[in-house]
């Protein structure tokens, strides 16, 4: 028992430290720290006010809605109690009878903000009202009623977008949790599997990935996270998917790929992050979105290949079992990009593959070792 418990917080601190080491983390937020920035680059942030206020958080936006409002009633609020006490309305004054006021029944603090509250938001309850007898109470119930109106608008903008931004047309874009690699058409891929959640189709898909590790240069310079372009396809090509039902997208491993020196054994031992883009267009909204995620060396599973998910149903349709969607099963593949292309014969595994022929889902008990994610 105490084993168990010491190697599970052995698996935790060390799942801990992954998390903390990747630049990407699996559901695409930048793991990425600024410091020493100049005090004057943060009115940077000001300037441009509207970015600012559409990605901050919820709670801030919460804050600041309540915030603009009420600070604005209290203002225009002192500035109605302001000209009230200019021509004497106030209680404590002792108006004399038959006294003119610039607005009917506001006789101190507490009933000029409820008139500012009641102007700005098109109440009117009746019982205060503006006379025509003051011009400057006239100006400012004009001026209110517009600052009024452009705070409206904007706290109506500033919700509207952040409901509609493509980031959460992004979260219906899913990756699976692991990639493999395993042969695939006489050549040795690395796969990983996407699928989009909703029927609605990602226009003009295109996936691409970046190989982040630290090099050192033949000058002897130290480059963090340098940048290796990795080429994802699926078999109709790379460029403009149809995303209409899950994909398994491979890259080649071949002379060219940095991931031809990796073999089996030493693939776990190496520093590196793959992270994977996916761009497209929301076909209801028109609006351009990227998912991001990232695979580290403990999430490559080397000689195993994914289920099937797609089968055909008795009527024609085609159905998708998301229930596959991260199993993988092990297949016979060479110990490293070398060997398999040198040597057809040198396997890894000594097990047959999985078949889908026609389209159907073939179920296949998991292994000992266990295969399912």
């Amino acid at each position: 028992m105490t084993r168990s418990l010491r190697q599970c917080l052995r698996d935790y601190l060390a799942e801990r430290r992954i998390r903390r080491n990747r630049l990407v983390t699996k559901d695409g937020h930048c793991n990425i720290e600024y410091g020493n920035i100049k005090y004057s680059s943060h009115f940077t942030y000001l300037l441009d006010f509207w970015t600012t206020f559409v990605e901050i958080r919820w709670r801030y936006v919460t804050f600041l809605f309540v915030a603009s409002f009420t600070l604005s009633w209290f203002i225009f609020g002192l500035i109605w109690y302001w000209i009230a006490r200019s021509n004497g309305d106030l209680k404590w004054q002792n108006p004399q009878s038959g006294h003119i006021s610039c607005v009917d029944n506001v006789e101190g603090l507490t009933t000029a903000f409820l008139y500012s509250l009641e102007t700005q938001t098109t109440i009117g309850y009746g019982g205060r009202a503006i006379t025509p007898h003051c011009p400057g109470a006239v100006a400012l119930i004009i001026i209110q009623s517009l600052i009024g109106a452009i705070i409206n608008c904007f706290w109506c903008g500033v919700v509207m977008t952040k409901i509609a931004l493509p980031k959460k047309r992004a979260k219906t874009i899913s990756f699976s949790e692991m990639a493999v690699i395993c042969p695939k058409k006489d050549t040795l891929c690395l796969q990983i599997r996407v699928a989009n959640l909703r029927k609605t189709l990602m226009i003009g898909s295109q996936i691409y990935g970046k190989l982040l590790k630290t090099t050192v240069t033949a000058e002897g310079e130290t480059v963090i996270m340098d940048q290796i372009n990795i080429d994802f396809m699926v078999d109709a090509g790379k460029d403009n998917l149809f995303f209409i039902c899950p994909l398994t997208l491979y890259h080649v491993i071949d002379k060219s790929s940095p991931f031809y020196e990796i073999a089996v054994d030493t693939m776990h031992q190496l520093a590196f992050e793959l992270v994977v883009f996916l761009d497209g267009t929301a076909e209801s909204t028109s609006s351009s979105c990227q998912v991001r995620t990232s695979y580290i060396p403990q999430e490559i599973m080397w000689g195993y290949n994914f289920l099937p998910i797609i089968s055909r149903s008795k009527e024609g349709k085609y159905r998708v079992d998301f229930s596959n969607f991260s199993k993988v099963v092990p297949v016979p593949t060479a110990h490293c990009a070398s060997c398999f292309h040198n040597d057809k014969g040198h396997h890894l595994h000594d097990r047959r593959g999985t078949a889908n022929p026609g389209f159907e889902v073939i179920n296949i008990d998991d292994p000992p070792n266990g295969t399912r994610m």
